[in-house]
């Protein structure tokens, strides 16, 4: 029919200048993020691809989602505007006939955006935890790059070391600067390697000295030494059992329903359910007088949908403290949205043939 192939192929050309607009956005973001956070030794550099990757396939439903809601608003917008919609209606085509079409090709980016909520979304961020804890996991010499002064992981150690190579464990011309609580101490020594003694890592230093002085009463203390080892900080890998919720798979929040579990899975059934609602509040929001020239419609469906998003994570909050239950809250929320978006298109609907029928207006 042609009504319904001129609606989705004018949705299907909307939705994919938006969403490669918000990917460009989005993305850009993300990268400045990454970057930053590799400069400050959260993550590996070599790394920031791979991890900018994994954040991007955990964020790619909301981008999805936003991106199927202004296209859906910004289409029939247009068609508003361009009187289409007038002619619609006045060849007895009612709002609610846009429903059809409009889900008709919607439909494939809500399947994929339930695969990417319930299967990629913990698997993104699965990686991206083992990414920054492999990174983590090195020891202080190992974290540091040559020729640059790094801090430590806990932030109380500065080093700076000449190396040959990044991945070498010998290093030359040591220095670190060690502060405490009471104490502040500079070990420099000219070589250094690493050493592991049972289940505990040791930096080795060989012929060096080290400056201590006490922070309280200001007395220094001077020690030259052939070799002296310093305790290395080092952080184990988080273990599979204590992933946090929105690393765990789908199947173990059912099968493990601890209050942060089900406050997870609030979150991932809520933005997929929010996906559809979406669809019915922009075809209701998408209504604009052609006369006026503001698009008002537009930003009143984006701060519905920053709302809305605020309100899934607030029923998560709530489920995760066991303020309210799992099924209460996807239906309170989700069920209002829907009778909300349904009672806009009934509005809509009523005002337009109360328009077009003057008659019915007097009466």
């Amino acid at each position: 029919m042609l009504f319904d192939t001129t609606v989705r192929r004018e949705l299907a050309r909307t939705f994919g200048a938006t969403l490669v607009v918000i990917l460009t956005i989005v993305l850009t973001m993300f990268l400045i993020r990454t970057v930053g956070q590799a400069a400050g030794g959260t993550v590996a550099p070599q790394d920031v691809v791979l991890l900018l990757g994994y954040v991007s396939l955990g964020h790619l439903p909301t981008m999805l989602a936003l991106s199927l809601f202004i296209a859906v608003v910004v289409s029939l917008g247009r068609m508003y505007r361009d009187s289409e919609m007038a002619i619609w209606f006045a060849s007895g085509v009612a709002l609610p006939r846009f429903v059809r079409p409009v889900l008709r090709t919607s439909w494939p980016v809500l399947v994929v955006i339930a695969l990417l909520l319930l299967f990629v979304w913990p698997w993104g961020n699965r990686n991206s935890l083992d990414l920054r804890d492999r990174y983590q996991q090195r020891s202080d010499l190992s974290r540091v790059a040559p020729g640059v002064f790094q801090s430590s992981s806990d932030g109380r150690r500065v080093f700076f070391v000449d190396r040959d190579s990044a991945e070498s464990i010998e290093a030359r011309n040591v220095f670190i600067l060690n502060r405490q609580d009471r104490n502040e101490s500079v070990t420099s020594a000219r070589s250094g390697r690493m050493e592991t003694v049972g289940d505990d890592s040791f930096l080795r230093l060989e012929r060096g000295q080290r400056n201590e002085i006490d922070l309280r009463s200001g007395e220094k203390t001077l020690a030259r030494f052939e070799t002296y080892r310093v305790l290395a900080d080092q952080q184990a890998l988080r273990s599979a059992d204590k992933q946090p919720p929105r690393a765990t798979s789908t199947a173990n929040l059912i099968r493990e329903p601890t209050p942060t579990n089900r406050g997870e899975l609030t979150w991932r059934l809520g933005l997929l359910l929010a996906s559809g609602n979406l669809i019915l509040l922009g075809i209701g929001l998408a209504a604009t007088n052609p006369r006026r020239a503001s698009n008002w419609n537009l930003l009143f469906a984006l701060l519905a949908f920053v709302v809305y998003f605020n309100l899934i994570n607030l029923s998560q909050a709530w489920v995760a403290g066991e303020r309210v239950g799992l099924g209460l809250a996807l239906a309170g929320l989700h069920g209002g949205a829907f009778v909300l978006a349904l009672a806009l298109l009934w509005w809509r609907d009523h005002a337009t043939v109360t328009r077009l029928n003057p008659r019915r207006r007097s009466a």
